[in-house]
C-alpha cells in the first residue's frame, strides 16, 4: 500500500508535534537567510498575497519598477506560481510550487543583489506563511489582494486560513496596500504601518478604477486623469491592475508611468491565455478554484462565440475535497459541452477525483486521460466555438502518484492542434 506524501506530513506532525516541526522551519529559514548574506536587506521588498491574482499582480508590479527605472524602481527579482524573474533573466515556474523553499527563495534574492537589482517582487502563499518561508525576509510593502474560501482541509478553516494570510502584513516595514472592496480590508489593514494604499471601485480608495469595460481584446479603465488600455482580458485583471498601481503609488511612481507600463503588457502565461485554432479559439486559465472560475466566465461573457466546450479536473493530495463539485456546477451552468479529466491527483486516485467533479455537471463526458480530453475537445469545436481549458495554466508539471512528470497544457493543445491541420 502506497501511503501518500501529504498522509505522511501529517503522521510526521502528529509523532513529533506541530511546536516542533514549526520551530524546524522557522530555523531553516533563519538559516537560508544568513547563509546567503540577508540578501533581502539590500532590497525593496514587495510581498503580494491573497487567493486569487497574486501571480499577474506580482508581474505586473514587476513591469512598473522596470518601467519606472532608478530611483522609485530598477531591476527586479520576482518569483511567483508563474515564473521566476532576476533582471533580465526569466524563466516559467517548473517547481509546482507557488512560494519555493528557504533555500531557493533566499538564493534568487542573492543572485538579483549579485546582478544590481534594486527590488523584489514576491508571490506569498498561506501555506509558505504556515511553513514559515516568509521568515528571513524583509518585507518594505505587502499587498492584499482578496480573500474567498480556499485550501480549508489544509488550515482546517478559512480563519486558519485568513490568520495565515494575516501574518504577512505584521511584517511590512513601509506600507500596506490593500482591496477596499474586499469584505476583509480592516483586518489586513490592522497594523502599525506608514502608510495604508487602498485600491478598488470605492470613491474613498486612493486608487479608484472607474468606467471598466471588458472585451476579447483587452480591458480598459480610467484612474485618475488617465485612461488604461490593457491587452489582459480578465475582469479580475482590473484588480490585480489597481493593486500593482497602488503598490507603485505607496513607492512614488506616478500614473503615467504606470499606464506606460501596463499598456506593454500582453499576458501573463497561462492566464486568459489565447491560442488560435483553425476556426475557433482555445482559452487557457489558471482558474483552480470556484471564484477564480466564476470571474473567468464573467470575463468572457460579452465574447463573440458560438458554443463553450469546457475542459477541468480538481487536484488531489488533500486539497479542498469541498471544491470538486462546485466547480463541475459552475461548468454545467455556463458550458455547452462539459469534459471533466484528470489535473492533479497527487497520491490520490484521479479517477474518484473525476467523478467528485463530474457529479456537479448533467453533461459531463469523463476522460481520465487529460491529452485525450483535450483532443476530444479540439475534435467537437466548430466553426466560432471557445475551448476552454482549465485548473492548470502554464504549470510545467503534473503531480501524480510516485512524483512528478513534464507537463504544459498549451503545448499540448498545440500539438493537437497541429493534428487537426
Amino acid at each position: 500500500m502506497i501511503v501518500g506524501v501529504h498522509a505522511i506530513k501529517n503522521l510526521i506532525k502528529k509523532l513529533v508535534g506541530r511546536r516542533v516541526v514549526s520551530g524546524y522551519h522557522r530555523f531553516l529559514s533563519w538559516l537560508a537567510a544568513v547563509v546567503y548574506g540577508n540578501p533581502s536587506e539590500k532590497l525593496v521588498v514587495i510581498g503580494v498575497t491573497g487567493t486569487n491574482g497574486k501571480s499577474t499582480t506580482v508581474n505586473l508590479i514587476a513591469k512598473i519598477l522596470e518601467e519606472a527605472g532608478p530611483p522609485a524602481g530598477g531591476k527586479v527579482v520576482a518569483t511567483s506560481t508563474v515564473n521566476f524573474k532576476i533582471g533580465s533573466d526569466e524563466k516559467l515556474n517548473d517547481l509546482k510550487m507557488t512560494m519555493p523553499g528557504r533555500f531557493f527563495l533566499q538564493s534568487i534574492l542573492a543572485r538579483g543583489v549579485k546582478v544590481g537589482c534594486t527590488h523584489a517582487v514576491l508571490e506569498v502563499s498561506s501555506e509558505g506563511i504556515e511553513h514559515h518561508r516568509h521568515r528571513g525576509v524583509h518585507f518594505d510593502v505587502c499587498v492584499f489582494t482578496n480573500l474567498t474560501p480556499e485550501h480549508l482541509e489544509a488550515h482546517g478553516g478559512f480563519e486558519n486560513y485568513k490568520r495565515a494570510k494575516l501574518k504577512l502584513f505584521a511584517q511590512a516595514k513601509k506600507a500596506i496596500v490593500a482591496n477596499v472592496d474586499d469584505p476583509y480590508y480592516a483586518e489586513f489593514t490592522n497594523f502599525r504601518v506608514p502608510q495604508v494604499i487602498s485600491f478598488g471601485q470605492n470613491s474613498n480608495a486612493d486608487i479608484r478604477g472607474q468606467r471598466l469595460t471588458v472585451a476579447e481584446q483587452g480591458i480598459s479603465f480610467e484612474v485618475g486623469n488617465q485612461s488604461f488600455n490593457l491587452h489582459l482580458k480578465g475582469r479580475f485583471d482590473f484588480y490585480n491592475a489597481l493593486a500593482a498601481i497602488a503598490t507603485a503609488k505607496a513607492l512614488g511612481i506616478d500614473l503615467a508611468v504606470c499606464r506606460q507600463a501596463l499598456e506593454k503588457v500582453q499576458n501573463i502565461p497561462g492566464r486568459m491565455e489565447i491560442i488560435d485554432g483553425p476556426n475557433f479559439k482555445v482559452l487557457v486559465d489558471y482558474a483552480p478554484e470556484p471564484e477564480s472560475l466564476r470571474q473567468m466566465y464573467a470575463s468572457i461573457v460579452q465574447w463573440p462565440k458560438n458554443r463553450i466546450i469546457h475542459i477541468l479536473g480538481s487536484t488531489g493530495g488533500g486539497r479542498d475535497v469541498s471544491r470538486r463539485k462546485i466547480l463541475g456546477q459552475i461548468a454545467d451552468q455556463f458550458a455547452d459541452v462539459v469534459i471533466v479529466t484528470n489535473e492533479d491527483p497527487y497520491d490520490d486516485d484521479p479517477q474518484q477525483i473525476i467523478d467528485d467533479v463530474a457529479a456537479g455537471s448533467l453533461k459531463a463526458i469523463k476522460i481520465l486521460d487529460r491529452r485525450e480530453a483535450i483532443a476530444k475537445a479540439l475534435s467537437l469545436a466548430r466553426a466560432g466555438d471557445l475551448v476552454i481549458v482549465t485548473g492548470k495554466g502554464a504549470e510545467q508539471k503534473m503531480a501524480v502518484r510516485g512524483g512528478y512528470i513534464q507537463w504544459d497544457d498549451r503545448k499540448l493543445i498545440r500539438e493537437e492542434l497541429a493534428k487537426i491541420s
